[in-house]
């Protein structure tokens, strides 16, 4: 829709209690996503602003907890007038006002409201949570008019006996009509294409017309689902069922948003790589796949892209760095592992430290971080691999003793990473310095000494300002040890405040050219957030 010049936005409904995914471990739930106003959500968001081209806020995230919030904060007030406060029509009812306020924001630089609002409503038809919600949705489709909304059901065809199965999709639609909605389309996942039969006998049990089931069997890519949806029709059918062709009659595609053949060449350029390179990926929460790091995945994806080139991962458990014996692992097999990964880090051709809350794993990063910088390996840094590679360079260059970050060793000598000062340390949640701040490039020679050609600033076309870079962090580099650092080689290449005044923060660093170092980086802030495949 939004290739067809149509203005879109998205919503994505949560049925936990908790108010947002800021405290949930990404073990769990995957990666916390920040938006630009500071709203960490749920990942799904960040896919939907990247293959959108769109900036969303954190009202397009709503969950269970954040209704109630506000339904008690309401009701504390006094606003109910004395009313029993009930889940309908109250809690249903401020979903409903929610969605509808929302989705007229816009969030796509034309300034202009969304034509089409695409809302996703997490869960399992029949999941209790899920409940208050699909009432809502129910009560928002007859209040407003029939063209103007419409219900796809997405479901999983399972394959037993080489047959794909029927049954729970039946169930799920049959679930969904109990409870006052019927589909209008069906889009069903399977391992391989959905076969006419399975159509015909969808249509027939489910109440849809074959030509409102849409197959969606798995890809080799990402970029050849718009491919697969686009053959089947769905642009002219949702035309159809939402009148677009009647209420938004002029369209004008955007000039830089890619196109079908555009995806298409996305996947032909992934599939078919020039060269391949290995990176080392050193993350703490690997054990569980890698949800965990998807933007930045996506970020290396859209590297291949306009490179033409692809990845071989490396993945190093940053733990395993340590050599540290657990409860799962005695001394000695903790030691072999670490010069396995050790090894191992030693053979490619970069190395990319992600960020991460905890203490478990963070020596591992600071290794990681000496490693490159002693084997001359390309490094990469982001977040709390920028913090790393400064204690690495305090305690392998300065030689300063008890070297670390406040969050991980509150009482040791030199704290290099601090706590900032402006945050609450009573409260977690929504609690750090989140969300687009604008960060400078700087070239002042007291700053850079003599060389002035930072990475950053060719990475960044020679921009003086980087408008709006994401953040999610709670420490800060330690402005008192910025002398010393500098006389060791770093360079500050970027910061909060270009004339360096009381307050100032680093934002990014290099090492001097001068130590012979093919690439080193690290920023403080998450580039991967704001990356969008074209």
């Amino acid at each position: 829709l939004r290739s067809e010049g149509y203005r879109v936005c998205s919503i994505k409904i949560d049925p936990y209690i908790n108010v947002d995914a800021g405290l949930m471990s990404p073990f769990e739930h995957g990666e916390v996503y920040v938006l630009g106003d500071g709203g960490e959500v749920d990942l799904d968001l960040g896919n939907y602003e990247r293959w959108m081209s769109t900036s969303l806020t954190r009202e397009h995230n709503i969950t269970t907890g954040k209704v109630y919030n506000t339904l008690i904060q309401r009701e504390r007030q006094g606003k109910f007038l004395g009313k029993t406060v009930t889940l309908v029509p109250h809690f249903t009812n401020e979903v409903v006002e929610h969605i509808e306020r929302v989705s007229r924001i816009p969030v796509d630089g034309s300034g202009q409201p969304p034509q089409i609002c695409l809302i996703e409503l997490g869960g399992t038809v029949g999941d209790l949570e899920s409940a208050p919600f699909i009432e809502a949705l129910r009560t928002l489709r007859f209040t407003i008019p029939p063209q103007d909304f419409c219900l796809m059901h997405c479901t999983y065809l399972p394959v037993m006996g080489g047959t794909q199965k029927t049954k729970p999709t039946q169930h799920s639609c049959r679930a969904l009509l109990s409870l006052g909605l019927t589909a209008d389309f069906l889009v069903c996942r399977s391992e391989q294409v959905i076969q006419d039969s399975t159509k015909e006998k969808l249509s027939q049990l489910c109440g849809i017309k074959s030509k409102y089931i849409l197959g969606a069997h798995n890809l080799q890519s990402l970029y050849d689902v718009p491919a697969l949806l686009a053959n089947q029709g769905v642009v002219d059918k949702l035309r159809h069922k939402l009148h677009l062709d009647h209420d938004f009659p002029a369209i004008v595609p955007p000039m830089n948003f890619p196109n079908v053949e555009t995806f298409k060449q996305f996947s032909h350029i992934l599939r078919n790589p020039s060269k391949m390179v290995r990176i080392a990926f050193v993350g703490k929460y690997l054990q569980h796949g890698t949800d965990a790091y998807f933007s930045v995945l996506q970020a290396f994806e859209h590297c291949c892209i306009a490179l033409g080139v692809g990845i071989e991962f490396l993945w190093i458990d940053s733990t395993y760095l340590e050599g540290v014996a657990s409860e799962e692992q005695t001394e000695q097999v903790a030691q072999e592992l670490k010069v396995e990964a050790e090894a191992q880090l030693k053979n490619v051709d970069g190395i990319f430290v992600a960020g991460g809350f905890g203490k478990r794993g963070v020596d591992g990063k600071v290794r990681a971080a000496q490693i490159a910088r002693e084997c001359n390996i390309p490094y990469l840094g982001v977040c709390l691999g920028m913090q790393v590679a400064m204690i690495d360079i305090a305690r392998n260059l300065l030689k300063l003793p008890g070297c670390h970050s406040e969050e991980f060793e509150p009482e040791c000598e030199n704290k290099i990473v601090i706590y900032m000062p402006e945050i609450d340390k009573g409260t977690m949640g929504a609690n750090m310095r989140l969300g687009a701040r604008d960060c400078y490039i700087i070239d002042k020679e007291e700053v850079v000494g003599t060389d002035t050609s930072s990475i950053i600033k060719g990475i960044y076309g020679n921009a003086k300002k980087l408008n709006k870079e994401r953040h999610r962090h709670r420490y800060e580099f330690n402005m008192k040890y910025f002398q010393q650092m500098k006389e060791a080689g770093v360079v500050f290449s970027c910061v909060s405040d270009p004339a360096l005044g009381e307050g100032c923060r680093v934002e990014g660093i290099e090492l001097k050219k001068s130590l012979g170092l093919k690439f080193y980086l690290a920023v403080q802030f998450h580039p991967r957030v704001r990356d969008y495949p074209h």
